[in-house]
């Protein structure tokens, strides 16, 4: 059965934050190790550190993706 509009949306913005978090992390790793390169190992390891929990919110955010699709999550309409 195919997705309905709304439930096409949210799977598409879920999706969509996921890449966002992965290329930020990506892109905030590599500050990290500017920072450190010019001796600022501290906000380097805060860096690291705030990073940390970004993949397992990438995963959690594609496995909603993943139970929308299936329609195990489903955008209700507002009332």
């Amino acid at each position: 059965m195919p997705l309905t509009k709304p439930n096409q949306e949210l799977r598409h913005d879920l999706k969509e934050v996921a890449a966002l978090l992965k290329w930020s992390s990506v892109d905030l790793m590599k500050m990290a190790v500017r920072l450190s390169e010019a001796g600022f190992e501290s906000d380097a390891r805060e860096i690291l550190a705030i990073t940390s929990g970004f993949p397992d919110a990438e995963d959690k955010l594609t496995e909603y993706a993943d139970e929308v699709k299936k329609g195990v999550i489903t955008r209700a309409k507002p009332e």
